[in-house]
Protein backbone atom coordinates (compact mmCIF):
# COMPACT_ATOMS: atom_id res chain seq x y z
CA UNK A 1 0.00 0.00 0.00
CA UNK A 2 2.71 2.48 0.38
CA UNK A 3 3.32 4.61 -2.22
CA UNK A 4 -0.13 4.82 -3.68
CA UNK A 5 -3.16 6.83 -2.79
CA UNK A 6 -6.03 5.01 -1.87
CA UNK A 7 -9.14 5.93 -3.52
CA UNK A 8 -11.53 2.95 -2.37
CA UNK A 9 -13.51 2.53 1.03
CA UNK A 10 -12.45 -0.60 1.40
CA UNK A 11 -7.89 -0.03 1.21
CA UNK A 12 -6.56 -0.10 4.32
CA UNK A 13 -5.20 3.12 5.88
CA UNK A 14 -1.99 3.87 5.13
CA UNK A 15 0.57 6.70 6.84
CA UNK A 16 2.33 8.60 4.42
CA UNK A 17 5.85 8.79 4.34
CA UNK A 18 7.54 12.28 4.41
CA UNK A 19 8.41 11.75 0.43
CA UNK A 20 4.80 11.21 -0.11
CA UNK A 21 3.58 14.55 2.49
CA UNK A 22 5.97 16.61 0.09
CA UNK A 23 4.75 14.98 -3.43
CA UNK A 24 1.04 15.61 -2.20
CA UNK A 25 1.86 19.60 -2.82
CA UNK A 26 -0.52 20.80 -5.48
CA UNK A 27 -2.76 17.90 -5.53
CA UNK A 28 -6.44 17.52 -5.50
CA UNK A 29 -8.57 15.30 -3.93
CA UNK A 30 -11.32 13.86 -5.79
CA UNK A 31 -15.41 15.72 -4.35
CA UNK A 32 -17.86 13.56 -2.52
CA UNK A 33 -20.87 14.95 -4.12
CA UNK A 34 -23.91 13.94 -5.93
CA UNK A 35 -27.05 15.75 -7.34
CA UNK A 36 -29.70 16.79 -4.78
CA UNK A 37 -27.57 16.34 -1.34
CA UNK A 38 -29.10 17.57 1.97
CA UNK A 39 -25.82 19.58 3.15
CA UNK A 40 -22.22 19.45 1.11
CA UNK A 41 -19.29 20.28 3.75
CA UNK A 42 -17.17 22.50 1.82
CA UNK A 43 -13.47 22.88 3.77
CA UNK A 44 -10.65 25.37 2.99
CA UNK A 45 -8.27 23.17 0.55
CA UNK A 46 -6.75 19.39 1.35
CA UNK A 47 -4.03 19.66 3.73
CA UNK A 48 -0.68 17.77 2.48
CA UNK A 49 -2.01 14.49 4.60
CA UNK A 50 -4.99 14.45 3.12
CA UNK A 51 -4.02 14.71 -0.53
CA UNK A 52 -1.26 12.10 0.11
CA UNK A 53 -4.09 9.44 1.24
CA UNK A 54 -6.62 10.66 -1.29
CA UNK A 55 -9.06 11.34 1.39
CA UNK A 56 -10.75 14.14 3.04
CA UNK A 57 -10.44 15.26 6.74
CA UNK A 58 -7.61 12.44 6.87
CA UNK A 59 -5.37 13.92 9.07
CA UNK A 60 -5.27 12.45 12.68
CA UNK A 61 -6.75 15.10 15.15
CA UNK A 62 -9.35 16.36 12.52
CA UNK A 63 -12.43 16.23 14.26
CA UNK A 64 -14.87 16.62 11.37
CA UNK A 65 -15.56 12.91 11.35
CA UNK A 66 -16.20 12.82 14.81
CA UNK A 67 -18.08 15.59 15.13
CA UNK A 68 -19.90 14.44 12.50
CA UNK A 69 -20.93 11.07 13.89
CA UNK A 70 -22.03 12.98 17.81
CA UNK A 71 -23.73 14.97 15.99
CA UNK A 72 -26.22 11.92 14.10
CA UNK A 73 -25.18 12.97 10.74
CA UNK A 74 -24.33 9.07 10.88
CA UNK A 75 -24.83 6.38 12.94
CA UNK A 76 -21.71 5.41 13.22
CA UNK A 77 -18.33 7.04 13.50
CA UNK A 78 -16.86 6.76 9.43
CA UNK A 79 -13.10 7.05 8.91
CA UNK A 80 -11.61 9.66 5.82
CA UNK A 81 -11.55 6.01 4.06
CA UNK A 82 -15.30 5.42 4.39
CA UNK A 83 -15.98 8.43 2.59
CA UNK A 84 -18.10 7.45 -0.11
CA UNK A 85 -20.62 6.42 2.49
CA UNK A 86 -21.32 10.13 3.06
CA UNK A 87 -24.14 9.77 -0.15
CA UNK A 88 -25.95 6.83 1.42
CA UNK A 89 -26.87 9.44 4.40
CA UNK A 90 -27.38 12.51 1.47
CA UNK A 91 -24.19 14.18 2.63
CA UNK A 92 -20.99 14.97 0.40
CA UNK A 93 -17.65 17.08 0.44
CA UNK A 94 -15.73 19.17 -1.52
CA UNK A 95 -13.19 22.28 -0.72
CA UNK A 96 -13.17 26.05 -1.68
CA UNK A 97 -9.37 25.85 -2.98
CA UNK A 98 -9.11 22.36 -4.80
CA UNK A 99 -4.81 22.14 -4.26
CA UNK A 100 -3.08 20.84 -1.23
CA UNK A 101 -0.68 23.01 0.81
CA UNK A 102 1.21 22.35 4.19
CA UNK A 103 -0.97 25.17 5.88
CA UNK A 104 -4.11 27.19 4.56
CA UNK A 105 -2.04 30.13 5.03
CA UNK A 106 0.09 29.65 2.07
CA UNK A 107 -3.12 30.18 -0.21
CA UNK A 108 -3.32 33.33 -1.95
CA UNK A 109 -6.37 35.67 -1.98
CA UNK A 110 -7.07 34.86 -5.43
CA UNK A 111 -7.30 30.93 -4.86
CA UNK A 112 -10.29 32.12 -2.62
CA UNK A 113 -11.78 34.28 -5.11
CA UNK A 114 -11.30 31.82 -7.93
CA UNK A 115 -12.42 28.83 -5.31
CA UNK A 116 -15.57 30.87 -4.36
CA UNK A 117 -16.87 30.83 -8.57
CA UNK A 118 -16.00 27.55 -8.66
CA UNK A 119 -17.83 26.62 -5.40
CA UNK A 120 -20.53 28.80 -7.43
CA UNK A 121 -20.93 26.78 -10.30
CA UNK A 122 -20.69 23.15 -8.23
CA UNK A 123 -23.75 24.38 -5.88
CA UNK A 124 -25.81 25.39 -9.08
CA UNK A 125 -25.19 22.15 -11.13
CA UNK A 126 -25.37 19.66 -7.90
CA UNK A 127 -28.14 21.84 -6.29
CA UNK A 128 -27.45 20.89 -2.68
CA UNK A 129 -30.24 21.60 -0.03
CA UNK A 130 -27.55 23.64 2.44
CA UNK A 131 -24.14 24.11 1.77
CA UNK A 132 -21.48 23.81 5.01
CA UNK A 133 -18.39 25.94 4.78
CA UNK A 134 -15.49 24.74 7.32
CA UNK A 135 -13.64 27.92 7.86
CA UNK A 136 -14.32 31.63 8.71
CA UNK A 137 -11.87 33.37 7.11
CA UNK A 138 -11.82 30.67 3.63
CA UNK A 139 -15.51 32.27 3.76
CA UNK A 140 -14.85 35.87 3.84
CA UNK A 141 -11.92 35.90 1.40
CA UNK A 142 -14.00 33.43 -1.06
CA UNK A 143 -17.47 35.55 -1.40
CA UNK A 144 -16.40 38.97 -0.09
CA UNK A 145 -17.91 38.97 3.54
CA UNK A 146 -16.68 41.00 6.18
CA UNK A 147 -19.13 40.01 9.27
CA UNK A 148 -19.46 36.44 9.27
CA UNK A 149 -20.96 35.09 12.53
CA UNK A 150 -21.12 30.96 12.63
CA UNK A 151 -24.14 29.62 11.90
CA UNK A 152 -26.28 30.17 8.86
CA UNK A 153 -26.12 33.05 6.65
CA UNK A 154 -28.22 35.45 5.15
CA UNK A 155 -26.30 34.92 1.78
CA UNK A 156 -27.55 31.67 0.14
CA UNK A 157 -25.25 30.59 -3.15
CA UNK A 158 -28.43 30.28 -5.41
CA UNK A 159 -30.97 27.77 -3.80
CA UNK A 160 -28.62 26.79 -1.35
CA UNK A 161 -28.90 27.88 2.03
CA UNK A 162 -25.54 29.11 3.47
CA UNK A 163 -23.84 28.00 6.98
CA UNK A 164 -20.06 28.72 8.10
CA UNK A 165 -18.75 26.71 10.51
CA UNK A 166 -15.29 26.66 12.17
CA UNK A 167 -12.45 25.04 10.35
CA UNK A 168 -12.49 21.02 12.29
CA UNK A 169 -8.51 20.79 12.31
CA UNK A 170 -6.95 19.68 15.03
CA UNK A 171 -4.54 22.76 15.36
CA UNK A 172 -8.44 25.14 15.79
CA UNK A 173 -7.43 25.67 19.21
CA UNK A 174 -10.97 27.55 19.69
CA UNK A 175 -12.92 25.31 19.35
CA UNK A 176 -13.16 21.56 21.10
CA UNK A 177 -14.92 18.07 19.76
CA UNK A 178 -17.61 19.45 22.31
CA UNK A 179 -18.33 22.69 20.20
CA UNK A 180 -18.18 21.17 16.56
CA UNK A 181 -20.44 18.53 17.83
CA UNK A 182 -23.45 21.35 19.29
CA UNK A 183 -22.54 23.42 15.70
CA UNK A 184 -22.93 20.12 13.71
CA UNK A 185 -26.18 19.71 15.15
CA UNK A 186 -27.66 22.47 14.94
CA UNK A 187 -26.64 22.35 10.78
CA UNK A 188 -28.13 18.98 10.89
CA UNK A 189 -31.72 20.01 12.79
CA UNK A 190 -31.88 22.94 10.44
CA UNK A 191 -31.26 19.96 7.18
CA UNK A 192 -34.19 17.86 8.48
Amino acid sequence: MAGKRSRKSSETPFKPSKAQLVEAKGKTVPDVIAKNLCVLFCGINPGLYTAAVGHHFARPGNRFWPALHKSGFTDRLLSPFDERELLKNNIGITNVVSHATASASELANEDFVKGGRILRRKVSRYRPRIVAILGIEAYRKAFGCVNVEIGQQEETIGAAKLWVLPNPSGLNANYQLKDFTRLFRKLRKAAE
